[in-house]
């Protein structure tokens, strides 16, 4: 296993872990490498510590931290999973879930062709991409299972 300190084009720093430094090169040449803060593909690799093999014992291994009650393991440095589930929670109870059409939905709100309110929704890469480009403001986050099909 080989990690990477990765970046987004929108300085999101986060760490990528890879079965070689040819699984990075070939995920990356194929465009699967994404920022999981704003969903960027446009990702770079930055200079990290190097790990020396000292032939000290191994350390213990430690449980991905989960949030309580939400299989949605912590994604986000220096934020508690007790932080992003509130902070998701707030999203899921404040605003409007327009399902798959968000894409579209989003720029219907964006050229004034419907009422502005505060959507969610589900976007591929690319729409999200797509949006960006058009100059909507998109954010992706993780929603956990018992928040996904909750209505407003």
């Amino acid at each position: 296993m080989i990690v990477y300190d990765l970046e987004c084009e929108h300085s999101h720093r986060f760490e990528g872990w890879f079965g070689s430094a040819g699984d990075f090169d070939s995920q990356l040449a194929e465009k699967l490498l994404s920022c999981p803060v704003c969903s960027s593909g446009n990702v770079v690799r930055r200079p990290s510590a190097s790990y020396l093999n000292t032939g000290a014992a191994e350390l213990p291994k430690r449980e991905v931290q989960k949030s309580p009650g939400a299989s949605v393991p912590q994604q986000y440095a220096n934020i508690s999973p007790e932080m992003v589930a509130k902070v998701i929670e707030h999203i899921v109870n404040n605003t409007e879930d327009v399902g798959n059409q968000f894409a579209e939905e989003a720029r219907k709100i964006h050229y004034n062709e419907a009422p502005e309110r505060h959507i969610r929704g589900v976007a591929s890469p690319r729409e999200v991409d797509s949006l960006r480009e058009e100059g909507i403001e998109v954010v992706s986050l993780p929603l956990p299972p018992h928040l996904a099909n909750k209505p407003h």
